[in-house]
């Protein structure tokens, strides 16, 4: 079985998906990707927290405390990710504060917005709910590092994250450095395409995925193509070598 990152990484670069699983050559450690880690663990961190907090929240509780909540509780969780990564961030030589400095931004924002929808969602139902029963109704839901995977599309991956509403469920892929001006990079399109496919045909249904790049602060909403197909055997697409080498990662 294919992971999709494998799949995305040969559209982007054909040469180092073989130095990486034919020769098994490691890639030293830049700090774009030291830093995108460390964001990743963060987003992962505070999508955990999200249900303490939620069930915290009380009738007295209005936006601003809300917010308020959600900052403290994200700050905290970027300090203790950031220590206990010092060694990695030594090894770039670059101050801890510059670190915290690149990851703030977008978690304060990410913090806003989670926020944002826990005060509308108590709005809506006209301040009636709150703690255990409002975590129970939250719409959405967020999980992190969703793990799917599909024999018969022969597709293997790990989501960021993944949005549960009542009817549909949404990918959502994070993304650090550049983005292009419109769209996305052809080999992000194409991994949120294939968690699309992987997510079709489950008990909700998929309409869009987004790809978040978190550097730029920008979100593409790319809707499920039902004319964009993940073959059944994608690692046909794959040199001999990569074939061989994807069977035995899965063996």
């Amino acid at each position: 079985m294919l992971s999709v990152s494998m799949l995305s990484g040969y559209l982007y670069c054909k040469r180092k998906l073989y130095l990486q699983y034919v020769l098994h050559l490691a890639e030293p450690k830049k700090e774009s990707l030291v830093l995108g880690t460390i964001r990743h663990k963060i987003f992962e961190e505070i999508n955990n927290a999200e249900e303490k907090i939620v069930r915290a929240i009380t009738k007295e509780d209005d936006h601003e405390k809300i917010v308020s909540r959600y900052k403290e509780e994200y700050l905290e969780i970027v300090e203790k990710t950031i220590k206990k990564k010092k060694k990695d961030i030594a090894k770039l030589n670059i101050p801890e504060s510059d670190v915290l400095d690149s990851v703030k931004d977008s978690v304060m924002n990410e913090a806003e917005e989670r926020a944002g929808n826990v005060h509308d969602f108590v709005q809506k139902n006209k301040n009636m709910i709150f703690g255990e029963e409002l975590w129970e109704k939250l719409t959405p839901k967020i999980l992190s590092e969703f793990c799917i995977s599909s024999e018969s599309l022969g597709l293997r991956g790990i989501i960021d994250k993944v949005e549960i509403y009542d009817n549909i469920i949404v990918p959502v892929e994070l993304k650090t450095g550049k983005c292009p001006e419109e769209g996305g990079w052809p080999s992000h399109e194409l991994q949120l395409h294939a968690y699309m496919a992987l997510l079709s045909g489950k008990q909700r249904s998929v309409k869009e995925g987004k790809l978040v790049y978190l550097d730029a602060g920008k979100v593409i909403r790319l809707p499920n193509n039902p004319f964009v197909e993940v073959r059944s055997t994608p690692i046909n697409a794959l040199p001999a070598a990569l074939k061989t080498s994807a069977m035995t990662m899965n063996s």
